[in-house]
């Protein structure tokens, strides 16, 4: 089948087992003219594996700003290449924002390459309700600042998806249990990896799971809060601001006014009256 070629690709890689990654993916790395990547010693450990030898161009947090131009300078005189991340899909905590930014702004063409991420694997194993998620990445280090979001997250109707590093795990869990004790979470450990382990409950029963030693890769879900709704009373501008952008993202007014309803726990038809009958009279 024929296929548009792109300036620049960005390839998903595997987040354990190498076999995590798509044929085109490895058609696309074995193509291009250079890949850029976090770490090199991390990426040359795949392509060594599937035999593949292409230069490396070590493009991560601390040198994104900088590394911009030479890579538009390249691209812009007829260079292919292709943006990976350690392990995972770019930009989902990951570099590259700054880059497909400027790309964007400079008409450079690039192409999105599906494939593995800790993010949804973790929210199907968890079990909540998927019709509507929040990925939140990381959590701020500083205490204060990260109290803070888990109280915002914990009050979201939806389901909430972090990443967190084992040597922050246990004061996450421990402030989850002082503040939300009866919360359900669900906790993916090393996914696709031979220790790849999945805990769900509270808090408290899964400081208890854990056990002493935390090493891995964890991602924490928190479900969705039931009460919400109950909880808040909602304005009539919140409930049209949340039509709007159910409205803007694509989704029919049908599917729009179900949703709201879901959210604020008002019927259809008061929701309906807020939005068309209401602001009429």
């Amino acid at each position: 089948m024929e296929e548009r070629t792109f300036d620049l690709y960005i390839v998903s890689t595997p987040i354990g087992n190498l076999e995590d990654i798509t044929l085109r993916a490895l058609r696309i790395l074995k193509t291009v003219d250079f890949i850029l990547c976090e770490d090199t010693r991390q990426t040359v450990k795949l392509l060594n594996h599937y035999e593949i030898k292409k230069p490396l161009v070590s493009y991560h947090k601390f040198n994104e700003a900088e590394m911009q131009q030479e890579v538009i300078d390249r691209i812009s005189s007829g260079e292919k290449a292709a943006l990976v991340s350690d392990a995972g899909t770019p930009l989902l905590s990951d570099p590259g924002e700054k880059l497909v930014k400027t790309m964007i702004s400079s008409g450079i063409s690039f192409c999105v390459l599906p494939g593995a991420n800790a993010l949804l694997p973790s929210l199907i194993m968890s079990g909540f309700d998927m019709n509507e998620f929040h990925f939140a990445g990381f959590l701020p280090s500083k205490k204060q600042e990260r109290s803070i979001k888990l109280a915002e997250y914990l009050k979201s109707s939806c389901a909430t998806v972090l990443y967190v590093s084992p040597h922050e795990l246990r004061r996450v869990l421990n402030e989850l249990e002082e503040i939300a004790p009866d919360r359900m979470l669900s906790l993916a450990k090393e996914l696709t990896k031979y220790y790849e382990n999945i805990y769900r409950g509270t808090a408290s029963m899964i400081n208890d799971d854990l056990g002493e030693e935390i090493k891995g890769e964890y991602t924490l879900t928190i479900s969705p809060n039931q009460n919400y709704a109950l909880d808040k009373e909602f304005s009539d501008e919140e409930i049209k601001e949340m039509f709007d952008e159910l409205i803007s993202k694509g989704m029919d007014r049908k599917g729009a006014l179900q949703s709201v309803a879901k959210k604020t726990g008002r019927s259809k038809n008061s929701i309906y009256f807020v939005l068309f009958v209401k602001n009429m009279e």
